[in-house]
């Protein structure tokens, strides 16, 4: 599960395009993260949205706050998730673990019911982390009332821009072989290597 972590992960960098508004680079990086965290959750693997989409979700903040001119920490990035999230999700560990479970009993439709709803959750927390971000600029407080308000209109625009069932399968697909490639890319670069011998020194990708 670490590759695909990872291979997730490096989906994001922290680039900031210069020719885009703030607002245009916010919704590159909301619909990616949303899109990839709806291909988390297709993935047969039981829980597997737990252990990935959560540090997904804190880069995703991560980065809307360098695009509103904030260097906050992962630490703070997994703070602001949580405060964010609880108003975006209500109960959504509760439902996680329900996924979970569905999972189990059935794989891959059980992913691939859950992928919209899950594209719906981070898309939210995108755009509510995006507010979050503009009144910090402008010293602007953000109350529950507010952050609830926010949530609710973009799970409902959420809905006109939802990708296909084959899109999120598609780019599950696509992460888990990138992933099992990487780990075996990685095994064979290791010491214990049949070319180890050789006095080279194994090459590494930095992507």
């Amino acid at each position: 599960m670490l590759p695909l972590l990872k291979q997730v992960l490096d989906n994001f960098n922290f680039d900031v395009d210069p020719a885009l508004s703030a607002e245009q680079n916010t919704e590159e990086v909301i619909r990616s993260a949303a899109l990839l965290a709806g291909a988390i959750s297709a993935e047969p693997l039981p829980f597997a949205d737990l252990l990935l989409i959560t540090p997904l979700q804190v880069k995703m903040v991560l980065h809307i706050g360098k695009i509103h001119g904030f260097e906050i920490t992962q630490a703070r990035a997994r703070e602001i998730v949580q405060e964010l999230g609880a108003t975006v999700a209500y109960g959504m560990v509760a439902r996680q673990v329900m996924r979970g479970v569905a999972k189990l009993a059935l794989p891959v439709i059980g992913g691939l019911i859950t992928a919209p709803a899950v594209y719906g959750w981070t898309y939210a927390l995108g755009r509510t982390s995006e507010v979050y971000f503009q009144r910090k600029v402008t010293g602007q407080p953000f109350g529950k009332p507010q952050q609830t308000l926010v949530a609710q209109e973009a799970r409902k625009s959420s809905r006109n821009i939802l990708p296909s069932a084959s899109d999120f399968s598609d780019l599950a697909r696509e992460l888990r072989r990138r992933a099992d490639e990487k780990a075996s890319s990685d095994v064979k670069a290791t010491p214990d290597s049949p070319d180890a011998g050789t006095g080279e020194k194994p090459s590494r990708s930095l992507n």
